[in-house]
């Protein structure tokens, strides 16, 4: 176990010093462009987190060629005791946090933590590093994922993914996981460290679920369902899907798309 640290380290007061500026549409990535996974650990509890969430914005507005930077957001739960329940927060994403920190080696887990292909760990409001993170991420070769037109029912959303490319024999022991996402939402907060605040948020994680594995992918098309929470906006959600070494480890591939009538 790892003990809980509220605040992000001093360095989190440099990181918005470097301007990212978009230079292309989030909703139309070309082949050239290769899928880059963003992760935010974050929390309307915790006062270094909005700048965090306002860089995820940034980054999900596609600010680095050759990059198709996927971001999801994930609010931990562990601050919903100190003034204000974030209605986002999942033990879920505590937990795939506390993963992340035995794999990556991290004495303690924090807020915000942004993690760039489940390899690259830093500061959630490190402009720089965040920069730097995705632009070596983005040459790194990755599975050509393939999602259906995602289908509505009720609550449920379905699909399937497949590979448009091989998938290699030393690979076989990835995760296949699909989240639906909010790509924005705001919060008016009363309470807690940002008490008083309007709290803007990108990419937020409303569902995440392990649907397979990529063996399973290799035998052809997996289909699955996903049920989307009772107040989420289906046809204002994202559809997101990605492989990952089991660990968690390096991301292998993701794709994203809208869900749309």
């Amino acid at each position: 176990m790892f003990a809980l640290r509220p605040h992000a380290s001093s360095l989190a007061v440099l990181a918005m010093c470097v301007s990212l500026s978009p230079v292309a549409d989030a909703q139309t990535p070309t082949p050239q462009r290769t899928p880059v996974l963003v992760e935010l650990f974050t929390s309307e509890g915790c006062s270094s987190c909005p700048p965090a969430d306002a860089l995820l914005g940034k980054l999900a507005a596609q600010p680095i060629d050759g990059a198709d930077i996927i971001v999801l957001g994930e609010h931990v739960d562990y601050w919903d005791g100190e003034g204000w329940h974030d209605r986002f927060s999942s033990p879920q994403f505590t937990q795939r946090q506390k993963e992340y920190g035995q794999r990556l080696n991290i004495d303690s887990i924090y807020t915000p933590q942004m993690v760039v292909d489940g390899t690259d760990q830093f500061v959630g409001n490190d402009a720089s590093h965040a920069q730097t993170s995705i632009q070596h991420a983005r040459q790194t070769p990755k599975l050509h994922l393939v999602l259906s037109r995602p289908t509505v029912a009720g609550r449920r959303v379905s699909s399937s993914l497949s590979s448009a490319s091989p998938i290699p024999s030393d690979k076989i022991r990835g995760d296949l996981y699909v989240a639906l996402v909010d790509p924005t939402d705001t919060t008016e907060v009363r309470g807690g460290e940002n008490g008083g605040r309007t709290l803007h948020h990108a990419g937020v994680v409303r569902t995440l679920q392990r649907v397979g594995s990529l063996k399973d992918l290799s035998t052809g098309n997996l289909s699955f369902n996903l049920s989307a929470p009772a107040n989420a906006n289906l046809f204002q959600m994202r559809l997101v899907a990605f492989v990952q070494q089991s660990g968690p480890g390096a991301v292998l591939g993701a794709v994203a798309t809208n869900i749309t009538p």
